[in-house]
């Protein structure tokens, strides 16, 4: 395993309340690196990124939030990504909202271009959010960034244009899901993206569904990108997030999804988004969010501490 990096993303133009700019010391506070350490890795934190000033941006759709800023930390985390993914180092992106996947995903998607293997994208999430900027209804950016990482058009010049290496929709699986808007069902049946949504879970099985996707990564020689949502768990157990929808990934689910990830040895790159400690009870959503990570990087079932809530 390499060296983990840690990189802060204090980011929260792209969702809809306040909160998840607390999102990576949030993670620090849960003892994230210390976590990993304990695992037997190198862990380095890079502290948080800082957004790249923007003016002169604007977009046709009038509901859009925060454009300029979201544009900056695009920028900011695009070149964070690119210039980590082409090292040999595993980043560890501590978001923020899912507007920080804008950056990171297309980011990686280059570095992964130029030591020539295409990238895929496992979307741990409640969403799918694949709206473009054209069809966002609640002008909240945090929706669109697989959309745009996959080289949808009806986006501004976040990066001089579409990305030059855009994620092919094939290569991309979103699990959980269990809200998807009827504009984002239309762009991802035309894009054949590969959703998995709650019943599937329920009638299927983790095993049984992750283990083709990483089949199919194995395959192509690929870098595995994945992209862990609060949201995607449910949210009795999971509290710290400002778009809980019931009926997500339980405990042991999503625990399973991350073992099963550590043992393809595929994981090259992650996110860790969403996050809100302002909604948190006694920061068990951030420790939980940390166990998963851990889980990740290799701690088995009967490592596991107890722990009390």
């Amino acid at each position: 395993m390499p060296p983990i990096v840690l990189v802060g993303a204090p980011v929260e133009a792209g969702a809809g309340r306040r909160g998840c700019l607390m999102g990576p010391d949030a993670y620090r506070s849960a003892g994230l690196k210390e976590a990993l350490t304990q695992l037997g890795h190198s862990v380095s934190d890079l502290g948080n990124l800082t957004m790249e000033p923007v003016r002169d941006i604007s977009h046709s759709n009038p509901v859009l939030k925060n454009l300029a800023d979201v544009t900056g930390w695009t920028r900011a985390l695009h070149s964070a990504a690119l210039d980590l993914g082409s090292k040999p180092v595993f980043p560890v992106y501590m978001g923020g909202d899912h507007s920080i996947a804008l950056g990171t995903v297309t980011g990686q998607a280059s570095a992964a271009a130029a030591k020539g293997r295409p990238l895929f994208v496992l979307w741990l999430d409640a969403h799918s959010d694949f709206h473009s900027f054209e069809t966002t209804e609640s002008g909240n950016l945090h929706g669109t960034p697989l959309a745009f990482a996959c080289g949808l058009p009806g986006f501004p010049d976040l990066l001089n244009g579409r990305p030059r290496h855009p994620v092919n929709p094939a290569n991309v699986m979103i699990f959980g899901a269990r809200s998807i808007d009827p504009h984002e069902r239309d762009l991802l049946l035309e894009h054949d993206v590969s959703v998995c949504d709650m019943r599937m879970i329920d009638e299927s099985g983790v095993a049984a569904l992750v283990k083709p996707f990483l089949e199919q990564v194995c395959a192509a020689n690929g870098l595995l990108h994945v992209s862990l949502d609060v949201d995607f768990l449910e949210p009795e157990i999971a509290p710290a997030v400002g778009t809980t929808v019931p009926g997500g990934a339980t405990f042991r689910e999503a625990h399973l999804v991350m073992e099963m990830l550590h043992d393809s040895g595929l994981v090259t790159s992650l996110d860790l988004v969403e996050l809100n400690p302002f909604l948190d009870d006694r920061g068990r959503t951030a420790r939980l969010m940390v166990d998963l990570t851990g889980s990740l990087f290799g701690r088995r079932v009967f490592d596991r501490p107890t722990r009390s809530f």
